[in-house]
């Protein structure tokens, strides 16, 4: 790589002293060198400052793979050149799920070249075209002027995001699971963001998304609500402000991002990690109060979204509250926090777009980044910042692993039981994986007995419109029409009947004990989730060792004390009672026969001890 910034530089004023003093004192000239070599690295670090001379020269080279395309320019081209770069544009937002960001005046090797006004005014006019041909449209993210010296003129590059408008319900779908401590002001931000008004500084916005009485009358949550936030293809928010349905925010969208609103007190911490493990949140972000601090459950929170490897982003709420001096306390506090050794992040303070768009970038290529962003749900400010981020925080996974899903057997998690007058009883879920539809007939299960019964799928609502068809990842409810709701619970799986389920009474998975008082020993009963799977297991053996201490590593192997439960192989696991904790994965099931059979012989064995 070429060093543009002229630090490594040397002049050849210090070359000929050392020629000139090379056999009567080495180690004096060495020194003076090197104090010079220093000094007019120091005058010229000083002047490329004074200059703002901040950009680095170059980006990572282009990658194949992935919705980030560079080009140096889009200035006139022929017709099968247009045709050819209309069709790259469609390949980047099939890579990107329907978006994808292009850098003009970079080459493909990451030197950042820039162009002149009038070729960068022609090349983003290309570019709209382009757009227009595939049923896009674009937003220009940031302009930045790169100036190295070479010549008077003035170059740019831009970045910009281009967005597919959306058609038959393909919008990109983003969930983001809200923890905090109770009072931390997560409801409150969601209700601003979603509804679109400020909120009055006594809780006013978040009354929409109470879902009980007891919720209004303590300003509490206490159960698990979704909200939704919509940008249409040209980065504008789509929200509830000008009176939209929900129907009408889902048509006019290309990007959703589904908010998961969880329970900050700490009495309701299994609904909490419930809605970590069940829903499948793509992010989480946590919520901090700015004159509380880091309070209550804050730090449970952060270790859960942690252990269940989801990306998290910090939000200090509140800054109206109090100081700018208490603001900078909290946010040196979190700071800390991030970067001790079991966090390992690296905090980014967000105080402006371009620090936001950076922040969205960043986040998904690296996972020790933690943007923090310090904002107001009642002044509105730095609102702005957070709704830029959102838009453009681009999906984890690519088109390839979404495809890989979708072509896998149909399996559908249930995570909630209504009944619905006229409609009949209705499921609520996520598809794991493959592809479900209107009319489709699957079997659901397991039963207490182990069983799966058969049902037919009759509509599907997807964020409260109707949709024809639902795709592996994407949280939808089904209609089931009158099949009998007692059947049903939280925990069983919709499948493919072509899948021939397994279940299991006993599971062995290879844990790290969190935290205990004492030891962590056989007969232990702790409250296991995995995924939307929760019940109370017994330990029935710990692998090679008698108990466990705090930090320790094992493969544990657990019985469900109620009845069987489907499970996958690999499945995160998280368990707790009480203050003990741990996590894990799960490294076999053990059929029901082959559960019987292993107790029998480790009853046998006992006797034969005693």
């Amino acid at each position: 790589m070429v060093d543009l910034s002229g630090n490594g530089a040397v002049s050849p004023g210090h070359t000929r002293h050392g020629q000139g003093s090379g056999n009567t004192g080495k180690k004096t000239s060495k020194k003076s060198r090197t104090k010079r070599g220093k000094r007019g690295r120091k005058r010229r670090n000083k002047k490329n400052i004074r200059n703002n001379k901040t950009p680095p020269p170059y980006f990572p080279p282009e990658a194949e793979e992935g919705n980030i395309e560079y080009k140096l320019k889009l200035v006139n081209p022929t017709q099968y050149r247009f045709e050819h770069l209309a069709t790259q544009l469609k390949w980047r937002l099939q890579e990107g799920r329907g978006e994808a960001v292009y850098q003009i005046g970079v080459e493909d090797n990451g030197l950042l070249v820039g162009l002149t006004e009038a070729d960068m005014r022609a090349s983003l006019k290309t570019l709209k075209r382009m757009a227009e041909k595939v049923g896009a449209d674009i937003t220009l993210l940031r302009e930045r002027e790169v100036d190295y010296d070479l010549d008077r003129n003035t170059r740019k590059i831009a970045e910009v995001l281009v967005r597919k408008v959306p058609d038959d319900q393909q919008f990109l779908d983003l969930r983001v699971a809200v923890l905090g401590n109770v009072d931390s002001g997560k409801s409150t931000l969601l209700g601003v963001l979603t509804q679109g008004e400020l909120d009055n500084g006594r809780g006013r916005a978040r009354l929409n998304l109470f879902r009980h009485l007891h919720e209004i009358q303590t300003g509490r949550t206490s159960s698990i609500s979704f909200e939704i936030l919509g940008f249409n293809s040209k980065g504008e928010v789509v929200n509830y402000s000008e009176s939209r349905t929900a129907e009408e925010i889902c048509e006019s969208s290309s990007k959703m991002i589904t908010f998961i609103d969880l329970a900050g007190h700490h009495k309701y911490l299994k609904t909490t990690i419930f809605g970590l493990t069940s829903y499948c949140p793509d992010f989480a972000m946590l919520v901090v109060s700015a004159n509380t601090g880091i309070a209550g459950t804050t730090r449970e929170h952060l270790g859960l979204a942690m252990a269940l490897k989801v990306p998290i982003f910090i939000v200090v709420s509140k800054v109206d509250l109090c100081s700018r001096g208490t603001v900078d306390r909290t946010v040196r506090q979190l700071e800390r926090l991030l970067k001790q050794p079991g966090c390992n992040k690296l905090p980014l303070l967000v105080s402006g777009p371009d620090d936001a768009v950076t922040a969205a970038q960043q986040f998904t290529q690296s996972e020790c980044i933690t943007p923090i962003f310090t904002l107001s749900s009642v002044s509105g400010e730095s609102l702005e910042l957070l709704k830029v981020f959102l838009n453009i925080l681009p999906p984890l996974s690519n088109s390839k692993e979404q495809e890989e899903l979708m072509q896998q057997l149909t399996e559908f998690q249930v995570d909630e039981i209504y009944s619905v007058p006229d409609v009949g009883t209705v499921v609520g879920g996520t598809l794991y994986s493959g592809v479900c539809r209107e009319g489709e007939r699957l079997v659901v299960g397991p039963t207490d007995e182990g069983r799966f019964l058969r049902l037919k799928v009759g509509s599907i609502q997807r964020n409260r419109s109707a949709c024809r068809v639902l795709r592996a990842g994407q949280a939808a409810t089904l209609a089931l029409g009158n099949f009998d709701r007692s059947l049903l619970r939280k925990g069983m799986v919709m499948v493919s009947p072509k899948m021939n389920p397994t279940i299991c009474c006993q599971f062995e998975a290879a844990i790290v004990l969190l935290f205990h008082a004492k030891t962590f020993r056989r007969g232990s009963q702790v409250t296991v989730h995995v995924g939307n799977v929760r019940q109370t297991a017994t330990v029935e053996c710990l692998h090679g060792k008698d108990e466990l201490r705090t930090g320790e590593r094992a493969v544990v192997r657990f019985c469900f004390i109620k009845h069987p439960e489907y499970l996958r192989l690999g499945a995160k696991l998280l368990f707790r009672e009480g203050v003990t904790k741990g996590i894990g994965h799960v490294t076999r099931l053990l059929p029901p026969s082959q559960n019987h059979d292993q107790n029998q012989n480790h009853d046998q064995n006992l006797q034969k001890e005693h």
